[in-house]
């Protein structure tokens, strides 16, 4: 395509999208890529440029663009059923996905309740658990606690429980009141720390706070292993373990938001297995589609489903959207859990894991970085005195480069596809480096 034409689709979106997460001014410098198609862990523009999608497309895309056995259950699904209402009628799709992910729980967890994003997924979980506690005779239990440098999502609710000033402040006399207590951040630790005693010490705020309010706690809300929008804030598994058994102590809901970091990307298919623990309520986005068609999902223990049982209305769960269980979208899903078991994938990616983070060594031992990072198949690590505008920098420099990299603020992140070949990981690593040294300074 034209370079004129190229431009020409540049122009008409900034002329009629406004695009998300976005100052929109900053188009005026910082490049807008229109975006004609992708092919495994590579986009590519209408001049045929390409670009390595290092983020995974916010965090959603598993194995690779037009993955061709998604692509094929999906046109399998399109000739049966595109939609139908998920009040009074069922079909086979959410049916198996919902039975499918119970097993994947060891049956802890059941009982899916459907919607189409990340936020929409926690809104039903704090809805759950304040009306769970209400039909169970102590409606006194109203307030939320999540944890410093938490986020959740941008809807109402959300919001209330998340703590990243940038995303919250506008909108703060909107919001609900929530308590904040100490992140687990393995960052913090004093010398002669480790990360288990970071986490202690987090979950010892926790305990003050239910201590001083569990009769009116109804839940706290966590991003397990890794708090992400922060900056990539990772901790000790013995955190969930701890906060578990607090919230057993004290009759208070554990919530966890898997959204990012569930489907694999810690190492294990939820997070919370590495602590060998289970939550009242698990909500899931993001990669559950493999990063084709909006989904979230909700998991609740029977205890909760129980709590809703009853001949009267007003005690059931009345909460909907109108895609709510859309056949499609749970057919990606059920294609991506295909892969995981057909592929082995979660054995895979700790050999892929192993080998990234050799290649990223330069880094981690750079002189400009610290606290280098990895979980799974997340890593991530600080710059140090990096100049203001570092993150705009180092987005407009990688695409240069071939590569699609968002730092927040100052952290630099990799969350790549699950699918990432040797040559693909070497390339990832030696442009993250390039990159880095030409925007680290300004």
């Amino acid at each position: 395509m034209e370079v004129n034409q190229q431009n020409d689709w540049v122009a008409r979106s900034l002329k009629s999208v406004w695009h998300p997460c976005t100052q929109m001014q900053h188009h005026e410098t910082v490049p807008l890529i229109p975006v004609s198609h992708g092919r495994g862990v590579w986009l590519y523009d209408h001049q045929g440029n390409r670009y390595l999608d290092a983020i995974s497309s916010w965090w959603v895309n598993l194995f690779g663009h037009a993955n061709p056995r998604i692509n094929a259950a999906l046109r399998e699904q399109l000739d049966m059923l595109e939609h139908a209402m998920l009040a009074g009628f069922t079909h086979e799709p959410v049916i198996q996905l919902s039975e499918r992910l119970a097993a994947l729980t060891q049956h802890n967890l059941g009982h899916a309740f459907y919607a189409s994003d990340g936020a929409s997924a926690v809104e039903i979980a704090l809805k759950m658990s304040f009306h769970a506690w209400r039909n169970m005779g102590q409606g006194d239990k109203q307030e939320f606690v999540c944890l410093k440098g938490s986020y959740h999502g941008e809807t109402i609710g959300a919001l209330a429980v998340t703590d990243v000033a940038l995303f919250k402040d506008a909108y703060g006399p909107l919001l609900r009141a929530t308590q904040t207590v100490m992140s687990p951040d393995a960052r913090q630790a004093d010398e002669g720390e480790t990360a288990a005693d970071v986490a202690r010490r987090a979950a010892a705020d926790v305990e003050r706070m239910f201590t001083e309010r569990a009769g009116k706690i109804a839940a706290i809300i966590i991003e397990p292993l890794v708090q992400c929008a922060t900056g990539m804030a990772m901790h000790d598994p013995l955190y969930l373990k701890l906060v578990r058994e607090l919230c057993d102590k004290h009759g208070v809901h554990l919530i966890l938001d898997e959204i990012a970091v569930g489907c694999g990307r810690t190492g294990t298919f939820f997070a919370c297995e590495q602590a060998g623990i289970w939550p009242d309520f698990l909500c899931l986005s993001k990669g559950i589609s493999g990063g084709y068609l909006p989904l979230s999902i909700v998991l609740s223990r029977d205890e909760i489903y129980q709590a809703f049982y009853d001949a009267d209305v007003t005690r059931g769960f009345l909460h909907s959207h109108s895609y709510t269980g859309n056949p499609l979208a749970c057919r990606a899903a059920l294609a991506t859990l295909d892969i995981f078991a057909e592929d082995h994938v979660l054995e895979a990616n700790k050999a892929r894991s192993r080998k990234l983070t050799e290649a990223l060594a330069p880094l981690a031992s750079h002189e400009n970085t610290e606290n280098f990072r990895n979980r799974g198949m997340i890593w991530a690590f600080d710059a140090v005195g990096a100049a203001p505008g570092f993150s705009r920098r180092f987005f407009t420099e990688g695409t240069k480069q071939e590569l699609l990299l968002r730092p927040i603020g100052n952290t630099v992140y990799l969350m790549p596809p699950y699918i990432l070949s040797d040559e693909e990981i070497d390339g990832l690593a030696a442009r993250t480096l390039s990159v880095f040294e030409k925007t680290r300074v300004g």
